[in-house]
C-alpha cells in the first residue's frame, strides 16, 4: 500500500485484443442501478483508472436484469453515465448531457458537443434528473466501444417512439463518417 516500497518501479498490463463494437444498431435497453458512481471527492472520474468497480457491480445488476447497461446517477442523484458509456438526452431539439463531475468526460462525448455545434443542434451541459430521462424525446449513450448507441427504454419506460431520433441519426451519421474519414487501415 506505499508506492515507495515499490521495488522493481510500475508495471503496465497490455492486453492487444481487437474487440468489435459493443451494441448493434437495434437499440439499447437500460435500468437504473442503484449503485452511484463515484464522487470526485473520493476517485476523481477524469482519471481513466483501474477502480471501476461501481461500474463493474452496476453492470452486473444490468445483466440479471436482461438488460444491455446500467443508468448511474451521481452523489446528488443527477443522471451520471452508464456503467460503460456517457450519456445524452433529447428534449425539443435541444442536446443535453450530463455535467462531466461524476463521469468520465470521453471523447467521443465530446465528438459528440463539437459536432452538434456545427450541424447547427443547441448542446450543453446540465444537472438531469431520471425523469427528464424517462421523458426524452431521444435519448443515446457514447462511448470508444460503444460508438453512438440510440436508447428504446429505461427501467421499461419507452424513450420517446423507441426508434432511433432524427438528432441521433444525424450525430450517429456523422461519427460514422468521421471513423471512416480518420481511420488508420490495419496492415499484416
Amino acid at each position: 500500500m506505499d508506492p515507495r516500497l515499490n521495488v522493481h518501479g510500475s508495471t503496465l498490463i497490455i492486453v492487444p485484443e481487437y474487440k468489435g463494437m459493443v451494441y448493434g444498431d437495434e437499440g439499447i435497453r437500460l435500468i437504473t442501478s442503484a449503485i452511484r458512481r463515484n464522487s470526485p471527492q473520493f476517485l476523481d472520474s477524469h482519471i481513466h483508472h483501474n477502480n471501476l468497480l461501481n461500474n463493474i457491480l452496476a453492470k452486473i445488476e444490468a445483466n440479471v436484469a436482461g438488460m444491455d447497461d446500467a443508468v448511474m446517477l451521481d452523489d446528488r442523484g443527477f443522471l451520471a453515465e452508464t456503467n460503460a458509456t456517457n450519456l445524452f438526452v433529447v428534449r425539443g431539439g435541444l442536446l443535453l448531457t450530463p455535467f462531466a463531475h461524476a463521469c468520465l468526460p470521453g471523447l467521443t462525448r465530446q465528438f459528440v458537443l463539437d459536432t452538434a455545434g456545427l450541424k447547427g443542434i443547441e448542446a450543453r451541459e446540465a444537472n438531469l434528473s431520471l425523469t427528464e430521462l424517462y421523458t426524452a424525446d431521444e435519448a443515446f449513450t457514447t462511448g470508444t466501444m460503444g460508438a453512438l448507441a440510440h436508447v428504446i427504454e429505461v427501467d421499461g419506460r419507452r424513450i420517446g417512439s423507441g426508434a432511433k431520433g432524427p438528432v441521433t441519426s444525424l450525430l450517429q451519421q456523422a461519427y460514422l463518417d468521421h471513423i471512416l474519414d480518420t481511420a488508420t487501415p490495419l496492415t499484416n
